[in-house]
C-alpha cells in the first residue's frame, strides 16, 4: 500500500531528537504503524508475535534489542513494556532509542513513571485533506496565524464531493477504496468498537446495545455543546432506554480511552459584555465519517439532509484545523455566550496570538457568519486581549478570497497547514 507523507512528520523528528522514546497514540487504523515504520530501524510487533507473551515471562529485555529507534507496535497488549522501556532508556542514556505505537491513551499511572527527557508524545489523527490531497494547502493556517492577506483562488468543490469524503472519512487504508465498500468497513469499525474494544480498554464487559445508543446520540449531537444529561434524555426519547448518566460517563470515559471522542473545549476570553460565557465543550468523533456510520448514513441520505451535513461539516473542518493546529504549536477551542452568540473555532498559538473560524458548508450564509465574527471582535476588551490576527470564513464550495469587510473566506480545498 503506497504511503502518504504526514504532517506529523516534522513533530516526530523533532521529538525523537529530543527524547530516549516516542509515543505515537491515534485511534486505531489512523496510520501510526506506517508512519512510525518511516522512522524505525527494527520492528517488534507486540500483537502480532506469538512469541511475546513467552519471552515478557522469561526475559523481556530480549524484546527491546535491534537496530534503533526500535518500533513496538501496540505496545498496550503488554503493558509492562512501558517501564522495561523506560528503565532502557535510563540505562543507555541515548536519544531516538524507542517508538511505541498504540490505540489507546496510557494508563494514568504509567503516564505519571514517563519521566522527562524519556518519552515525548505524538498524537496522529485520520489523514486531513492536505495529506490526501483534496485540499492544495494554498491557504497556510501559519500565515493566517500572522495576519497576511491571503491569494484569491478557485479550488471549489461540489456539495456532492464533499459528502463522499465525510462519509469515507480520512482513514488511509479507504482512500482509494470504493465508496460502498467504505460505507461497509467503517460501520464495521462501529460493530468491532461495540463488541470488543469499548470492553478490552477498560477490562470491564461493556453492552454492545448501550455503546451502540451512545454513538448514535453522540453522532447526531455532533459538532453542539450537548452534556451528559442532553445525552440520556436524547437516548431515552429515541430509543427508549434506561442508559444511565454514570453509565454514560464510563463509556464515555472509555471512548476517550480508545481516543474515539473528542470534547472542543470552550475559549477563555475577554470581552465587552454582560453575556455569560458557556463553557461546555463541543463533541466530536476522531473522524466524522464514524458519526455517519452509527447512524448507518450514506451519500443518498445525507444529501436529502443539507442541514445535518453542515454539522457533520463543521466537525470535519475542526479534525482539519485540530491537525493544522499542532503542526504550529497551537490549540483549538469553541466560543458561545448566553446571547447566542457563537464562533465555531478558534485557533491560539502559546504566546497568546488567535484567529477566529466561522463553518459554513454552503456560500449561502457568508453574510451571516461575517456578521458573526465582527460582533465578536468588537467584544474583545483590548486592555485585556489583544485582537485576533485574523477573521475567517471555511466554506465547503466556492473561491477563496478576502471579503471588503477584511474577513477571509477560505475553502476548505484550499485550506492546509
Amino acid at each position: 500500500m503506497k504511503y502518504y507523507s504526514r504532517i506529523a512528520e516534522e513533530e516526530i523528528k523533532q521529538k525523537l531528537q529530543a527524547s530516549g522514546a516516542l509515543l505515537i497514540k491515534g485511534p486505531k487504523s489512523c496510520g501510526k504503524t506506517e508512519t512510525a515504520k518511516q522512522f524505525a530501524g527494527s520492528i517488534l510487533r507486540v500483537d502480532q508475535d506469538e512469541q511475546v507473551p513467552i519471552i515478557m515471562g522469561i526475559n523481556p529485555g530480549i524484546l527491546l534489542q535491534g537496530e534503533t529507534p526500535r518500533l513496538i507496535d501496540e505496545w498496550q497488549e503488554q503493558p509492562k513494556l512501558w517501564n522495561y522501556v523506560r528503565h532502557e532508556v535510563d540505562d543507555r542514556k541515548k536519544k531516538a532509542q524507542f517508538i511505541l505505537t498504540g490505540s489507546s491513551n496510557p494508563e494514568e499511572e504509567i503516564k505519571l513513571h514517563s519521566g522527562a527527557g524519556r518519552f515525548t508524545i505524538v498524537e496522529l489523527q485520520t489523514m486531513s485533506w492536505q495529506e490526501m490531497g483534496f485540499s492544495t494547502g494554498s491557504v497556510r493556517l501559519s500565515n493566517l496565524m500572522r495576519g497576511e492577506a491571503i491569494t484569491y483562488s478557485n479550488n471549489s468543490l461540489s456539495i456532492e464531493l464533499i459528502v463522499e469524503r465525510m462519509v469515507k472519512g480520512g482513514w488511509p487504508a479507504l482512500l482509494n477504496t470504493p465508496m460502498s465498500e467504505a460505507v461497509l468497513l467503517n460501520r464495521s469499525y462501529v460493530d468491532l468498537l461495540a463488541e470488543a474494544d469499548m470492553s478490552r480498554v477498560s477490562s470491564v464487559k461493556r453492552d454492545p446495545r448501550k455503546v451502540r445508543l451512545l454513538l448514535r446520540s453522540i453522532a447526531r449531537n455532533i459538532a453542539t455543546l450537548v452534556d451528559n444529561t442532553t445525552l440520556e434524555k436524547d437516548i431515552r426519547a429515541i430509543e427508549n432506554s434506561d442508559l444511565s448518566r454514570p453509565t454514560i460517563i464510563e463509556y464515555l470515559d472509555a471512548l476517550s480511552q480508545l481516543m474515539i471522542f473528542e470534547e472542543q473545549p470552550a475559549f477563555n476570553a475577554h470581552i465587552r459584555s454582560s453575556s455569560a460565557l458557556r463553557k461546555s465543550p463541543k463533541r466530536h468523533f476522531c473522524d466524522v465519517s464514524l458519526a455517519v456510520a452509527a447512524l448507518k448514513l450514506d451519500k443518498k441520505r445525507l444529501m436529502n439532509d443539507l442541514k445535518y451535513c453542515g454539522f457533520l461539516f463543521e466537525s470535519l473542518v475542526y479534525h482539519e484545523l485540530k491537525i493544522y493546529a499542532r503542526a504550529i504549536d497551537a490549540e483549538i477551542f469553541h466560543y458561545r455566550d448566553s446571547s447566542g452568540l457563537e464562533i465555531d473555532a478558534i485557533i491560539q498559538q502559546n504566546d497568546g496570538v488567535w484567529a477566529a473560524f466561522e463553518v459554513k458548508l454552503g456560500i449561502g450564509m457568508l453574510d451571516e457568519a461575517a456578521g458573526n465574527l465582527m460582533k465578536f471582535y468588537n467584544l474583545i476588551d483590548e486592555k485585556r486581549k489583544s485582537k485576533p490576527a485574523s477573521l475567517n470564513i471555511i466554506t465547503g464550495t466556492g473561491m477563496s478570497y478576502t471579503r471588503p469587510d477584511g474577513i477571509n473566506v477560505i475553502s476548505l480545498a484550499s485550506l492546509g497547514c
